[in-house]
């Protein structure tokens, strides 16, 4: 049987990305205490490294998606699976502070030419108007990073020690998502790009353009900001609302099958209302949850419900943050977009668990939940402004 291109693409960037988020964003959660110890650097400074890695891929951002839509999909990618590879290597031989903060600037690099926002535009150019389809597949499968990932670091760290699980990382980029990049992915943008793509909002001005870009940066900066610095404070904040450790981990642990659930939601039944829709609903129920927990989180009912939102916003987020884009601007210029998109939202991520951490430790729990309810209303204010602006998006 031969599959389609888009069909392939998709199945094949499905595999890079549990790749490269368990790799990478999620590798410290298992091999961070043996790094601590082994090179004598303190935690904040090992987890800092992915605040390096948000940081430096923010700065490329621009240019790499501006360089998706003229050169396609494969060499960039490619590229990134190979500085991948090379970043992976070096911190297994890294020896102190600056060597180990030097590798993760470099897998920022990489993550910004073949992780997540790269990976949804080779779909959008790929998948035409099943685009939205494609990138919720995407996003169901790149949940299960975590799930794969976490036991296999687990499993080689006692046997093969961090350094050598980080050098069998570095040859999965380099012998899995280098061939899967350079086979399964167009070398230039499809020639059928505006035929096939969802069309834009034909009547939008210039100037409503503009002001749909900016509302559109505000919502999803104000989401990166909740869902990358909560989840890493998740498990602290409800032990400081009165949880005991083990409800805490099992409360934070309902987090992904929430995310994924509505993933599989919004693949099913997507087609049978608008990407708006979806992105209000988004909006709305985050806030919604994170004030009630604010008010009464010690509760193990409105604990568990806010945890469901969190899960509920983050899932669609994760199609959203792709979806969106490509039906209020079209195909054309789709990796300029999200490559203007994902700078304020990297340098935001880069930012947020050091500032929740500020907050946790001066504020308690209680201030994490008000600073993230601030921001999650911040950003369903500028959604419903952004719904008035562009009301005939699909």
């Amino acid at each position: 049987m031969i599959l389609s291109p888009a069909v392939r693409a998709t199945s094949g960037l499905g595999i890079t990305q549990i790749i490269g988020w368990g790799t990478t964003f999620l590798m410290p959660s298992v091999l961070g205490r043996p790094i601590e110890h082994d090179l004598g650097l303190p935690s904040e400074v090992v987890y800092g490294g992915i605040t390096v890695m948000f940081g430096m891929g923010a700065l490329f951002a621009p240019w790499v998606g501006k360089s998706m839509d003229r050169l396609g999909a494969r060499g960039l990618m490619a590229t990134g699976s190979l500085v991948y590879a090379l970043s992976l290597a070096a911190l297994a031989a890294s020896q102190g502070l600056v060597s180990y903060l030097l590798c993760w600037a470099a897998m920022g690099i990489a993550s910004t030419l073949a992780l997540n926002t790269p990976a949804s535009i080779a779909l959008a150019q790929v998948a035409g108007t099943r685009a939205r389809q494609a990138i919720a597949i995407l996003a169901i499968v790149g949940g299960f990073a975590s799930t794969v990932f976490w036991p296999i670091s687990g499993l080689l760290e006692p046997l093969i020690g961090w350094r050598g699980t980080l050098l069998v990382f570095a040859g999965l980029h380099l012998l899995v998502c280098l061939p899967v990049h350079l086979l399964m992915l167009p070398g230039r943008p499809p020639a059928h790009a505006a035929a096939a793509a969802p069309a834009p909002a034909a009547s939008l001005s210039a100037a409503d353009s503009t002001r749909a870009f900016l509302l559109l940066a505000t919502a999803f900066s104000c989401g990166a900001f909740i869902f990358t610095g909560f989840i890493v404070h998740a498990i602290g904040v409800l032990r400081g609302l009165g949880h005991d450790p083990a409800t805490a981990l099992l409360l934070a642990s309902l987090i992904g099958p929430a995310q994924v659930a509505v993933r599989a939601v919004e693949l099913t039944f997507g087609h049978r209302y608008s990407i708006m829709s979806s992105a209000l609903f988004a909006a709305a129920v985050l806030p919604l949850g994170l004030g009630l927990a604010w008010l009464a989180g010690g509760n193990f009912a409105v604990a568990l419900l806010c945890l469901m939102a969190y899960g509920v916003a983050n899932g669609l987020k994760a199609v959203l943050r792709a979806t969106l884009p490509l039906a209020l601007f079209g195909r054309a210029q789709f990796g300029t977009y999200m490559g203007r998109l994902a700078l304020p939202q990297g340098i935001v991520s880069a930012a947020a668990p050091p500032v929740l951490a500020a907050v946790m430790a001066n504020f308690g729990a209680e201030g994490v939940l008000a600073t993230c309810f601030v921001a999650a209303t911040v950003a369903l204010a500028a959604t419903v402004a952004l719904a008035r602006t562009s009301p005939a998006i699909r």
